[in-house]
């Protein structure tokens, strides 16, 4: 059977019927909400947002796309231009699989959130993803989970990691994870930057 991606089923969905997820890590400024917003005004939608859908409750739920969709609720004119209707390309995968897929638009995208990152790895781990499952889907280094990890402050994410018996005082530890958050979150969109230029 020959493979066919979600792109080439694309359906028009009213955006009543259209939810947004709780663990999207990507965050896009002001300034370019509003050049997203010109250009469909200008270009129309383009690309098509990408949903699992609910059958229980008849939803759509947004894995990618979510500053696409907030343009149209956000806007009257994009609304009523398009009947209120947007471009749903459909994937249908459990809730950790759709939680990767979101990392994995915004990571090709080189947009995220450090903090929201953080709480994704602490979901998955309470879905029964391990370390590896989410190395391999998410093209993260252990480094980068452990990271991630250390951000949520709980302890129940490090039952199966081996410590040295070192001690560092609350204030120091609180400096260190600020420092490493900044670290991580640019070592992440460096190694991003590097996977697209050798891809070009």
């Amino acid at each position: 059977m020959n493979y066919k991606s979600p792109v080439y089923n694309v359906i028009s969905v009213p955006i009543e019927k259209i939810s947004p997820n709780d663990y999207n890590p990507n965050s896009v400024a002001t300034p370019e909400m509003k050049l997203l917003y010109e250009s469909i005004k200008e270009d129309g939608y383009t690309m098509p947002i990408v949903c699992y859908y609910n059958k229980e409750s008849d939803n759509y739920i947004i894995v990618d796309g979510f500053h696409r969709y907030r343009v149209m609720l956000e806007n009257a004119d994009i609304y009523e231009r398009e009947g209120g209707m947007l471009p749903v390309s459909v994937i249908d995968k459990d809730l950790g699989n759709r939680m990767a897929s979101t990392i994995r638009h915004n990571r090709a995208r080189g947009s995220h959130d450090v903090d929201l990152m953080s709480n994704i790895i602490k979901d998955l781990h309470e879905l029964g993803r391990s370390d590896e499952w989410i190395s391999k889907h998410l093209g993260m280094e252990p480094e980068e989970i452990l990271r991630l990890k250390q951000l949520t402050g709980l302890i129940s994410l490090f039952k199966e990691t081996d410590f040295n018996k070192s001690w560092i005082p609350d204030d120091e530890m609180n400096a260190l994870n600020e420092e490493l958050s900044e670290e991580l979150y640019c070592k992440i969109k460096k190694k991003i930057r590097k996977k697209m230029n050798e891809s070009n």
